[in-house]
Protein backbone atom coordinates (compact mmCIF):
# COMPACT_ATOMS: atom_id res chain seq x y z
CA UNK A 1 0.00 0.00 0.00
CA UNK A 2 1.21 3.61 -0.35
CA UNK A 3 2.51 6.07 2.07
CA UNK A 4 -1.04 7.41 2.12
CA UNK A 5 -2.84 4.64 2.95
CA UNK A 6 -2.77 4.63 6.93
CA UNK A 7 -5.04 7.85 6.12
CA UNK A 8 -8.19 6.07 4.81
CA UNK A 9 -11.25 5.57 6.53
CA UNK A 10 -13.90 3.69 6.14
CA UNK A 11 -16.77 4.17 3.37
CA UNK A 12 -20.82 4.38 3.66
CA UNK A 13 -22.74 3.71 0.57
CA UNK A 14 -26.30 4.61 0.40
CA UNK A 15 -28.54 1.86 -1.67
CA UNK A 16 -31.80 1.92 0.08
CA UNK A 17 -34.10 3.85 -1.83
CA UNK A 18 -36.29 2.75 -3.93
CA UNK A 19 -35.79 4.87 -7.54
CA UNK A 20 -39.58 5.52 -8.12
CA UNK A 21 -38.21 7.80 -10.91
CA UNK A 22 -36.40 4.55 -12.47
CA UNK A 23 -39.72 2.50 -12.64
CA UNK A 24 -40.56 0.32 -14.12
CA UNK A 25 -36.62 -1.00 -14.43
CA UNK A 26 -36.70 -1.10 -10.64
CA UNK A 27 -39.32 -2.71 -9.70
CA UNK A 28 -37.51 -5.99 -10.23
CA UNK A 29 -34.20 -4.69 -9.73
CA UNK A 30 -32.68 -2.48 -6.90
CA UNK A 31 -31.59 0.68 -8.12
CA UNK A 32 -27.43 0.10 -7.30
CA UNK A 33 -27.35 -2.92 -9.52
CA UNK A 34 -29.15 -1.73 -13.03
CA UNK A 35 -26.51 -2.13 -15.66
CA UNK A 36 -24.13 0.70 -16.42
CA UNK A 37 -21.35 0.33 -18.70
CA UNK A 38 -21.49 -3.82 -18.07
CA UNK A 39 -21.28 -3.39 -14.40
CA UNK A 40 -24.00 -2.62 -11.91
CA UNK A 41 -23.98 0.58 -11.00
CA UNK A 42 -22.94 0.22 -6.71
CA UNK A 43 -19.44 -1.40 -8.94
CA UNK A 44 -17.78 1.28 -9.96
CA UNK A 45 -17.59 2.61 -6.07
CA UNK A 46 -16.46 -0.21 -4.60
CA UNK A 47 -13.96 -0.88 -7.32
CA UNK A 48 -13.01 2.97 -6.61
CA UNK A 49 -12.73 2.35 -2.87
CA UNK A 50 -10.49 -0.73 -3.09
CA UNK A 51 -8.25 1.01 -5.49
CA UNK A 52 -7.44 3.93 -3.10
CA UNK A 53 -6.62 1.43 -0.16
CA UNK A 54 -10.07 1.47 1.70
CA UNK A 55 -10.62 -1.95 3.12
CA UNK A 56 -13.90 -1.72 4.76
CA UNK A 57 -17.78 -0.35 3.27
CA UNK A 58 -20.89 -0.24 5.20
CA UNK A 59 -24.08 -0.96 2.17
CA UNK A 60 -27.44 0.18 3.55
CA UNK A 61 -30.32 -1.30 2.12
CA UNK A 62 -33.99 -1.87 2.32
CA UNK A 63 -35.53 -1.89 -1.11
CA UNK A 64 -34.25 -5.82 -2.26
CA UNK A 65 -31.76 -5.33 -0.21
CA UNK A 66 -31.18 -9.04 -0.17
CA UNK A 67 -30.28 -9.05 -3.96
CA UNK A 68 -27.54 -6.61 -3.62
CA UNK A 69 -26.30 -8.77 -0.88
CA UNK A 70 -26.17 -11.24 -3.15
CA UNK A 71 -24.37 -9.75 -5.92
CA UNK A 72 -21.64 -8.47 -3.88
CA UNK A 73 -21.33 -10.40 -0.72
CA UNK A 74 -19.07 -9.75 2.29
CA UNK A 75 -15.98 -9.43 -0.05
CA UNK A 76 -14.73 -7.27 -3.12
CA UNK A 77 -11.86 -7.17 -4.91
CA UNK A 78 -12.04 -5.35 -8.24
CA UNK A 79 -9.13 -7.43 -9.66
CA UNK A 80 -9.05 -11.43 -9.20
CA UNK A 81 -5.33 -11.43 -7.89
CA UNK A 82 -5.49 -8.94 -5.53
CA UNK A 83 -3.53 -9.97 -2.02
CA UNK A 84 -6.47 -10.76 0.54
CA UNK A 85 -5.53 -7.73 2.49
CA UNK A 86 -6.02 -5.59 0.20
CA UNK A 87 -9.66 -6.37 -0.10
CA UNK A 88 -12.77 -4.50 -0.07
CA UNK A 89 -14.80 -6.03 2.87
CA UNK A 90 -18.31 -5.07 2.77
CA UNK A 91 -21.11 -5.26 5.68
CA UNK A 92 -24.58 -4.50 5.06
CA UNK A 93 -27.79 -2.39 7.22
CA UNK A 94 -30.70 -3.53 6.72
CA UNK A 95 -33.15 -1.10 7.10
CA UNK A 96 -35.78 -3.03 5.26
CA UNK A 97 -35.18 -5.70 6.73
CA UNK A 98 -35.35 -4.20 10.27
CA UNK A 99 -37.67 -1.50 9.72
CA UNK A 100 -39.67 -2.01 7.21
CA UNK A 101 -38.38 1.13 4.76
CA UNK A 102 -35.78 3.19 4.52
CA UNK A 103 -34.35 5.55 6.81
CA UNK A 104 -33.42 8.92 4.32
CA UNK A 105 -29.69 9.86 4.51
CA UNK A 106 -29.23 10.98 8.03
CA UNK A 107 -31.29 8.37 9.63
CA UNK A 108 -29.50 5.56 7.43
CA UNK A 109 -25.91 7.01 8.46
CA UNK A 110 -26.66 6.83 12.16
CA UNK A 111 -28.20 3.66 11.93
CA UNK A 112 -24.76 2.41 10.46
CA UNK A 113 -22.94 5.00 12.66
CA UNK A 114 -21.40 2.02 14.89
CA UNK A 115 -19.81 0.44 12.31
CA UNK A 116 -18.32 3.17 10.86
CA UNK A 117 -15.23 5.49 12.28
CA UNK A 118 -14.23 9.03 13.50
CA UNK A 119 -14.12 10.14 9.62
CA UNK A 120 -15.71 8.14 6.71
CA UNK A 121 -16.83 8.51 3.36
CA UNK A 122 -20.15 8.45 1.73
CA UNK A 123 -21.16 8.31 -1.44
CA UNK A 124 -25.03 7.41 -3.28
CA UNK A 125 -25.01 3.86 -4.80
CA UNK A 126 -27.21 5.65 -7.57
CA UNK A 127 -24.74 8.07 -9.03
CA UNK A 128 -22.31 7.28 -11.61
CA UNK A 129 -18.67 8.64 -10.97
CA UNK A 130 -15.77 6.24 -12.56
CA UNK A 131 -12.82 8.81 -11.82
CA UNK A 132 -13.69 9.59 -8.93
CA UNK A 133 -10.54 8.31 -6.96
CA UNK A 134 -11.33 8.83 -3.21
CA UNK A 135 -8.20 10.74 -2.06
CA UNK A 136 -6.49 9.88 0.63
CA UNK A 137 -5.21 12.58 0.97
CA UNK A 138 -8.03 14.84 0.90
CA UNK A 139 -8.92 12.33 4.08
CA UNK A 140 -5.50 13.85 5.66
CA UNK A 141 -6.47 17.29 4.92
CA UNK A 142 -9.87 16.62 6.64
CA UNK A 143 -9.00 15.06 9.71
CA UNK A 144 -6.71 18.19 10.57
CA UNK A 145 -9.00 20.60 9.69
CA UNK A 146 -12.04 22.13 11.92
CA UNK A 147 -14.82 21.09 9.51
CA UNK A 148 -17.54 18.53 10.05
CA UNK A 149 -18.00 18.01 6.17
CA UNK A 150 -16.21 18.30 3.19
CA UNK A 151 -18.03 18.09 -0.15
CA UNK A 152 -17.78 17.53 -3.72
CA UNK A 153 -19.37 19.83 -5.70
CA UNK A 154 -20.04 19.63 -9.50
CA UNK A 155 -21.42 21.47 -12.34
CA UNK A 156 -25.32 21.92 -12.37
CA UNK A 157 -26.57 19.36 -14.77
CA UNK A 158 -29.21 19.95 -17.11
CA UNK A 159 -31.94 18.33 -14.66
CA UNK A 160 -30.92 20.75 -11.58
CA UNK A 161 -29.40 24.06 -13.29
CA UNK A 162 -30.26 26.29 -10.36
CA UNK A 163 -27.21 23.47 -7.84
CA UNK A 164 -27.53 23.19 -4.33
CA UNK A 165 -24.52 25.32 -2.17
CA UNK A 166 -22.50 28.02 -3.28
CA UNK A 167 -18.72 27.49 -2.64
CA UNK A 168 -16.57 30.33 -1.21
CA UNK A 169 -12.76 31.20 -2.68
CA UNK A 170 -11.40 30.39 0.58
CA UNK A 171 -13.35 26.44 -0.06
CA UNK A 172 -16.17 26.98 2.55
CA UNK A 173 -19.68 25.36 1.33
CA UNK A 174 -22.24 28.13 1.34
CA UNK A 175 -26.22 27.87 1.42
CA UNK A 176 -27.57 30.27 -0.94
CA UNK A 177 -30.55 32.13 0.46
CA UNK A 178 -33.36 32.50 -2.11
CA UNK A 179 -32.51 35.55 -4.75
CA UNK A 180 -28.63 35.43 -3.82
CA UNK A 181 -26.95 35.97 -6.99
CA UNK A 182 -23.83 34.01 -6.34
CA UNK A 183 -23.21 31.34 -8.29
CA UNK A 184 -24.62 27.68 -7.05
CA UNK A 185 -23.36 23.91 -7.54
CA UNK A 186 -24.97 20.51 -7.89
CA UNK A 187 -24.21 18.66 -4.74
CA UNK A 188 -22.16 15.21 -5.93
CA UNK A 189 -23.39 13.24 -2.97
CA UNK A 190 -19.86 12.62 -2.44
CA UNK A 191 -18.56 13.28 0.53
CA UNK A 192 -15.99 13.37 3.64
CA UNK A 193 -18.09 13.00 7.38
CA UNK A 194 -17.77 13.19 10.39
CA UNK A 195 -19.57 11.39 13.08
CA UNK A 196 -19.64 14.50 15.31
CA UNK A 197 -22.10 15.92 12.93
CA UNK A 198 -24.60 12.99 13.77
CA UNK A 199 -24.62 14.02 17.60
CA UNK A 200 -25.89 16.89 19.72
CA UNK A 201 -26.17 19.63 18.89
CA UNK A 202 -26.17 18.43 14.78
CA UNK A 203 -28.56 15.57 15.54
CA UNK A 204 -30.52 14.57 18.04
CA UNK A 205 -30.93 10.80 16.85
CA UNK A 206 -29.58 7.94 19.11
CA UNK A 207 -26.50 6.80 18.01
CA UNK A 208 -27.34 3.41 16.06
CA UNK A 209 -30.92 4.80 15.76
CA UNK A 210 -32.53 2.14 17.56
CA UNK A 211 -35.90 3.38 17.18
CA UNK A 212 -35.89 3.56 13.14
CA UNK A 213 -36.02 7.26 12.81
CA UNK A 214 -35.92 8.38 9.54
CA UNK A 215 -34.37 11.67 9.14
CA UNK A 216 -32.64 13.77 6.02
CA UNK A 217 -29.17 15.03 5.83
CA UNK A 218 -29.85 18.03 4.47
CA UNK A 219 -30.46 20.45 7.59
CA UNK A 220 -27.63 18.78 9.15
CA UNK A 221 -25.19 20.27 6.90
CA UNK A 222 -26.76 23.92 6.07
CA UNK A 223 -26.56 23.82 10.01
CA UNK A 224 -22.91 23.36 10.13
CA UNK A 225 -22.77 25.21 6.94
CA UNK A 226 -24.01 28.16 8.69
CA UNK A 227 -21.18 27.51 11.59
CA UNK A 228 -18.95 27.81 9.26
CA UNK A 229 -17.86 24.03 9.46
CA UNK A 230 -18.44 22.53 5.53
CA UNK A 231 -15.95 22.77 3.39
CA UNK A 232 -16.21 21.62 -0.60
CA UNK A 233 -14.38 21.62 -3.75
CA UNK A 234 -15.83 21.10 -7.09
CA UNK A 235 -15.01 18.05 -9.12
CA UNK A 236 -15.33 18.40 -13.00
CA UNK A 237 -14.88 14.78 -13.97
CA UNK A 238 -17.42 12.64 -15.23
CA UNK A 239 -20.40 12.41 -13.17
CA UNK A 240 -24.07 11.46 -13.61
CA UNK A 241 -26.86 10.99 -11.44
CA UNK A 242 -28.78 8.11 -12.92
CA UNK A 243 -31.78 9.12 -11.85
CA UNK A 244 -34.06 7.99 -14.98
CA UNK A 245 -34.15 5.35 -17.68
CA UNK A 246 -33.44 7.70 -20.37
CA UNK A 247 -30.24 8.95 -18.54
CA UNK A 248 -29.25 5.59 -18.16
CA UNK A 249 -29.45 4.67 -21.69
CA UNK A 250 -27.45 7.12 -22.61
CA UNK A 251 -24.63 6.36 -20.41
CA UNK A 252 -25.18 2.84 -22.06
CA UNK A 253 -25.39 4.47 -25.58
CA UNK A 254 -28.44 3.11 -26.58
CA UNK A 255 -31.86 4.60 -27.40
CA UNK A 256 -34.35 5.89 -25.39
CA UNK A 257 -37.99 5.57 -25.76
CA UNK A 258 -39.83 4.47 -29.11
CA UNK A 259 -38.82 4.07 -32.46
CA UNK A 260 -39.41 6.96 -34.46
Amino acid sequence: MSAAAPFQVPAMLLAAGRGERMRPLTDTCPKPLLQVRGRPLLHWHLRALATAGVRKAVINTAWQGDAIGRVFGDVFAPFPLMDKRQKLSISYSNEGRDFGRALETAGGIVRALPRLSEVFWLAAGDVFAPDFDYPAQAVERFMHSHALAHLWLVPNPEHHREGDFGLSADGRALDLPPGHPGPRHTYSTIALLRAQLFMPPWCGLACGNPEGRAAPLAPLLRAAMAAGRVSAELYRGLWVDVGTPARLAQLNGQPFGPAP
